[in-house]
């Protein structure tokens, strides 16, 4: 099975919040997950990243690809730069 690390969609009409998950790659994008690893709010000022670091390493040693924008996220808490220095 493959797993990628991407957003999910949440809240309501014209007010997005996200959810970074660990899914199935053929899931739909609202769909089933594995586990949630973090959150993202784009209409706080500044945007709010909520991403815990130690999940999200062990789906990435795992063999879990990120999306574009779910890498964007990463590396903005940290998470990325760990999985590439070890």
């Amino acid at each position: 099975m493959a797993v990628k690390l991407r957003l999910m969609r949440m809240g309501k009409k014209k007010q997005p919040t996200y959810r970074l998950v660990a899914a199935d790659a053929r899931s739909p994008r609202d769909g089933s997950f594995i586990e949630i690893v973090g959150t993202y709010d784009p209409r706080t000022e500044p945007s709010t990243v909520k991403v815990n670091n130690d999940k999200a390493l062990v789906w990435l040693r795992n063999g879990a690809q990120p999306t574009e924008q779910a890498r964007k996220l990463l590396e903005i808490s940290g998470a990325w730069a760990a999985f590439k220095g070890s």
